[in-house]
């Protein structure tokens, strides 16, 4: 914007923003169009999978229409406009093209000069248009279309900023919405700080609004239902605290009671990154006679599987190395990885020192420190790799009343952007090899 104000013309950035559902980028795009008092155009891309939806038909055909870059300019009436392109990670690909490669015309600042629609069959300079891209993940977006935007990472929000949003905006917003006044429904805090961590855990905001909208349909049901007394109630300001929620809301969706222990030799505390926010995995590992071999469960994706298998064959050649069990062991015991929480799919590079740590605390029968969790991914010579979602996994821990978190030294560097208020209480121990995790979670030299 500084840039655009210096030069006095209207070319940028691209901006990207990624961050889990729920976390405001469509209203970021809206407040930026309203800031620069430009016109707003919106148009969703996910699931999209022919190239004419952005490059129009060609007039020929019956029925053929500009595409969605044209028709915008035709909405906004403006040359001008801010334009956000939603969900540019869930484009698909078919016989009728592949829009994708479509958009890179579009968004490319030496080609975008005289993008070309198939209906106009003229060049148009679309150079002037503010392009805002949004994304729940980078990992299914082209390559190609990833180089030319400026990638903004949105974190979720933390139990914290919820109860801020919750009572600046959601609340207020609701409250309208269901035709109450302003002040009509009170809540207490400890009321919000369990909708937070109980009912609506993810790190965007989109269920806490469900579960206010949820309320208050049900307070005004209780109300209405109650003729006689309808008009007084209506008069007077309503407090939900802490106990009222089962009966609005039901049972919990996240159990606060189950707090994950690793009690066991065999068993370890993980901390992984989910589109629902952070959250604590318990690796469980046993051993049984057999013909040798590695069993996992819990259903792992691709990458997480691999993950167990170097950390399997890492701690396996770790114990042989040191004399502790005789390679013979091993052929003659089968060993058991699993996840619990089966139904739930769990992938990404992040649980392999924690596997790792989980089998030589097996194989040597020893078991780890209490409230110790760890994350970080393992290399097959023992190097501990970086991980993504810190804060949220810290969140997590807390959650989780764990004390020390061990992390990849070359994640130190994002303690610095996880307020204190969230660090506060927990000792981070940054390790660059596999060899410190184990000296500080079993004890081993």
């Amino acid at each position: 914007l500084a840039v655009r104000k210096l030069k006095g013309d209207c070319k940028g950035s691209i901006l990207l923003l990624v961050s889990p559902p729920g976390d405001g980028k469509t209203s970021v795009g809206r407040s930026l169009a309203n800031a620069m008092n430009k016109p707003f155009y919106r148009f969703s891309v996910g699931g999209m999978h022919d190239e004419a939806e952005i490059k129009g038909h060609r007039r020929t055909y019956i029925g053929a229409m500009p595409g969605k870059i044209i028709q915008g300019l035709k909405i906004t009436k403006s040359k001008s406009p801010v334009f956000m392109i939603d969900e540019i990670d869930k484009m698909g690909v078919s016989h009728n093209g592949d829009p994708a490669a479509a958009l890179l015309e579009v968004l490319d600042p030496e080609q975008n000069v005289s993008f070309r629609d198939n209906y106009l069959d003229l060049p148009f300079d679309v150079s002037n248009v503010f392009f805002i891209l949004t994304a729940n993940s980078l990992d299914s977006i082209p390559g190609p279309l990833l180089d030319r935007a400026e990638i903004i990472q949105l974190s979720g929000y933390i139990d914290q900023e919820k109860i801020e949003i919750a009572k600046k905006y959601l609340i207020p917003k609701n409250l309208e919405k269901n035709g109450l006044k302003k002040n009509q429904v009170k809540y207490s805090k400890s009321a919000i700080i369990k909708i937070a961590q109980e009912y609506a855990r993810e790190s965007g905001v989109r269920n806490f609004e469900k579960c206010l909208d949820k309320i208050h349909r049900k307070l005004i049901t209780e109300i209405l239902m109650n003729e006689d007394q309808s008009q007084e109630i209506l008069e007077k300001t309503i407090t939900i605290e802490e106990n009222d929620l089962y009966k609005y809301l039901g049972k919990p969706v996240f159990d606060e009671s189950e707090i994950k222990v690793a009690s066991k030799p065999g068993t370890a505390i993980g901390l992984a990154w989910t589109s629902m926010g952070g959250d604590t995995l318990l690796i469980e590992s046993t051993c049984f006679a057999g013909k040798g071999g590695l069993i996992l469960t819990g259903q792992m994706g691709d990458v997480m599987k691999e993950s167990s298998q170097i950390a399997f064959n890492w701690a396996r050649k770790f114990v042989l190395d040191r004399g502790a069990k005789k390679s013979k062991w091993f052929d003659e015991n089968i060993i058991h990885l699993h996840i619990p929480e089966g139904a739930t799919p769990k992938d990404g590079p992040s649980a392999g020192i924690t596997m790792a740590t989980t089998f030589v605390s097996l194989f040597m029968h020893k078991k780890i420190k209490p409230h110790l969790a760890m994350t970080g991914e393992l290399s097959l010579t023992g190097q501990v790799l970086p991980i993504g979602g810190l804060r949220e996994k810290t969140v997590a821990a807390k959650r989780n009343k764990i004390k020390t978190i061990i992390i990849p030294k070359a994640n130190q560097k994002d303690l610095e952007e996880i307020p204190e208020n969230v660090k506060s209480g927990i000792n981070f121990i940054p390790v660059s090899d596999v060899k410190e995790v184990l000296h500080i979670a079993l004890g081993i030299d």
